[in-house]
């Protein structure tokens, strides 16, 4: 990939969304910050090679209950939006949270080892919902697994229930 090829800036639409969980908030600070320090993105052109317009700022939404993707280059000139049915994602979202509510109520309650397992099945979720993102945006846009599972994060908190 190119230089050139990364996220300058992220933004979710949390105004439209529902109200969440202070862990929640933490999860979507921290897969933020981490996108921001290290990511691989790159807008694929037309014939599926590699757009030479990045850095590029990332706006992540639901509009009319898809999941948009909104690439702009880093002056703001709006470059792709893609949008996704949330179908495919919605039983892996919804074992993520549930993982996740283990997962925090385990570091109250219980053992390090309960802790690791519930964690590692965390991760294992979080890695197939990555992958699901790195498929759906296939011959659109490129990133690499870390990207990915930050930016699968990113929808998950969008998808948070009231």
């Amino acid at each position: 990939m190119s230089q050139g090829n990364y996220l300058l800036k992220v933004e979710i639409d949390t105004q439209n969304g529902p109200l969440i969980s202070p862990e929640m908030q933490q999860e979507q600070r921290v897969a933020i910050y981490d996108l921001l320090a290290s990511n691989s993105f790159c807008l694929l052109n037309k014939s599926g090679e590699e757009n030479k317009d990045g850095p590029y700022q990332l706006y992540v939404s639901i509009n009319s209950g898809r999941l948009s993707f909104n690439i702009a280059s880093s002056e703001g000139e709006q470059l792709a939006e893609f949008q996704l049915s949330l179908t495919p994602f919605r039983d892996l979202i919804k074992t993520y949270f549930r993982i996740c509510d283990l997962y925090y109520d385990a570091v109250k309650k219980h053992t390090r080892s309960r802790i690791e397992t519930i964690d590692m099945t965390r991760r294992n979720i979080h890695d197939e919902g990555a992958e699901l993102l790195r498929q759906r945006l296939k011959g659109k846009v490129i990133f690499d697994r870390d990207t990915a599972r930050r930016l699968f994060t990113l929808v998950c908190v969008l998808q948070v229930k009231r």
